[in-house]
């Protein structure tokens, strides 16, 4: 059965990624938060939230491979942003 959030879910993991900028954070933060819920499902659920220059991600799963499938995508997703970042036009 799914974990209600990450905070209750049997097993929690928390990613957290700093970057040179608070501008660049949130770029990545905004890229990545749009698949919250969209990815989620009957084994793991996350969230994304930034404070400043440090982005984080909360992955709840119900069991450990869940967790670590889980941390790959969430992992591959930041990597992505991260890319997108740098070529992102300033506002």
């Amino acid at each position: 059965m799914a974990a209600e959030s990450t905070d209750d879910a049997p097993h929690r993991l928390s990613l957290q990624f700093d970057y040179d900028t608070e501008r660049r954070a949130r770029v990545v933060e905004r890229a990545v938060r749009v698949e919250v819920g969209e990815i989620d499902d009957a084994r793991s659920t996350a969230r994304v939230g930034r404070t400043g220059r440090t982005v984080e991600v909360r992955i709840g799963a119900a069991d450990l491979v869940a967790l670590r499938a889980g941390a790959n995508t969430w992992r591959r997703l930041l990597s992505v942003a991260e890319r997108m970042a740098e070529t992102a036009p300033r506002r």
